[in-house]
């Protein structure tokens, strides 16, 4: 899972690098760098809604505690992506 965050937050910064003959020589060193904390600002943004949200904890009458993932915009629960783990 871990793997799957660095990667994904990688390509997001490396997709916004984008090319250094891209940019425009008019712009201050000023104008570029509010450009580019603005965008990532915005992928900041777009990672931790990415990030699964939870309900707050609850336990039943066995004493099980209940960690419920939130629903999505679509109104259905996502699955979950379970790792197997070897023993």
């Amino acid at each position: 899972m871990k793997q799957v965050l660095l990667v994904s937050v990688l390509t997001v910064f490396v997709s916004m690098a984008g090319p250094a003959s891209a940019q425009s020589n008019d712009s201050t060193p000023e104008e570029l760098a509010t450009e580019g904390i603005a965008k990532l600002m915005d992928a900041l943004g777009v990672f931790i809604q990415s990030i699964p949200q939870y309900e707050m904890p609850e336990i039943n009458e066995e004493g099980d505690i209940i960690i419920r993932r939130k629903r999505t915009e679509e109104g259905e629960k996502s699955d979950p992506k379970l790792e197997e783990t070897s023993t």
